[in-house]
């Protein structure tokens, strides 16, 4: 669909650039055709399917990594795509990446509908302040990441494998809690950031039940987030046994990666008044 949209735009205009395009036809098949790689709704079913037969890692990639490129497309074309489209496309993809969360037992579908709610978020302030959107980025990246090295560090997969970590590493667990619920968009934490700045970017410009349906959609992730911390830990048997408290350090690969990015993921929100500026 993008080369067809590049191929005709060439023919139109004689340049590969879109900045000068004002075919709404061309700019609606870019924008499909980028929402289709984002796996942003109605174009999103490829991606939990594929996210759960890959592995971890190449997982992280798909969810982080590859988002990049179609934002920066979208990033110097948004002002030349219809305000209503992009939001209509980012309360789909809230809605489906909320309910589509509900029922999973699978972490890398539960990472994969979280990657499709937080691009909703992204694409429905696109249109209004752009730079917010590369600001939700980050943060999501940051998020994400120290989730999927929590996962590979101790291969689970599931949530019956991660109920397994509160008497093999309950520290490694405490991590994932905490940044599940920043995931959530919980206060204090980072991930409330880009929401909090993200509704009152849109109440500014009188969006006041998009903002609505968009926190609905937020407390529904939260709950889905919230559950599945509650069965995973509040639910164990606690242990005395402190020596598997630190067990996780004897892995030298993640000793200074792993607690960076979750200070990062969960400490960023005091530091907002300097990042908005």
């Amino acid at each position: 669909i993008i080369l067809m949209a590049i191929t005709l735009n060439y023919k139109q205009l004689g340049t590969w650039m879109f900045q000068q395009q004002t075919n709404n036809l061309i700019i609606t098949m870019v924008l499909i055709s980028l929402s289709m790689k984002l796996g942003l709704a109605p174009f999103h079913y490829w991606l939990p399917e594929v996210t759960q037969g890959i592995e971890l890692h190449t997982g992280l990639i798909l969810l982080t990594w590859q988002k990049i490129a179609p934002l920066s497309i979208l990033f110097q074309i948004y002002n030349l795509i219809n305000p209503t489209m992009t939001l209509i496309i980012a309360i789909l993809s809230m809605f489906i990446g909320a309910w589509g969360g509900l029922n999973q037992t699978q972490m890398r579908k539960i990472m994969a509908y979280s990657s499709i709610t937080h691009m909703g978020w992204m694409m429905a302030i696109i249109s209004f302040n752009p730079s917010l959107t590369l600001l939700n980025l980050t943060i999501y990246i940051i998020l994400t990441i120290p989730m999927f090295m929590v996962l590979t560090m101790n291969t689970s997969t599931s949530i019956n494998s991660i109920s397994l970590l509160w008497n093999k590493t309950p520290t490694t667990l405490a991590i994932m809690s905490i940044t599940l619920l920043s995931l959530g968009g919980l206060p204090p934490l980072t991930g409330f950031l880009p929401k909090w700045i993200i509704i009152t970017e849109l109440l500014k410009n009188d969006c006041t039940i998009l903002t609505t349906m968009m926190a609905i959609m937020a407390l529904l992730n939260l709950y889905f987030y919230t559950r599945l911390i509650y069965s995973t830990s509040l639910t164990m048997f606690p242990t005395n046994n402190n020596s598997k408290m630190f067990s996780h350090l004897t892995n030298p690969k993640f000793n200074f990666i792993l607690p960076t990015l979750t200070t990062m993921s969960t400490m960023t929100l005091p530091l907002s008044p300097l990042l908005i500026a």
